[in-house]
């Protein structure tokens, strides 16, 4: 069996390689880069107001338009002849 002589500079390097590779990668843990803490919640969001067309009118005074010839205007009956 061969020795090898291996210096303390070389252990110590293989060491913090060893220690890189099971440490992985992490999560930064400097106080710039956590999320901060939220004191109060903050309010619920407010409703929609429904939509309205205005105020709800009252009938006119005089009461609605009553075209004199409604009446005969619906009442005519159209009829077809057939053609022959």
């Amino acid at each position: 069996m061969d020795c090898q002589t291996v210096s303390y500079g070389d252990v110590i390097s293989m060491v913090k390689m060893m220690q890189e590779e099971q440490e992985g990668w992490s999560t930064p843990t400097r106080r710039e880069c956590r999320i901060p803490v939220v004191k109060e919640c903050p309010p619920p969001p407010t409703k929609k107001k429904l939509f309205s067309f205005g105020k709800k009118r009252e009938p006119p005074k005089n009461g609605y338009f009553q075209p004199p010839d409604l009446e005969t205007f619906f009442s005519m009956v159209t009829t077809r002849q057939a053609c022959a």
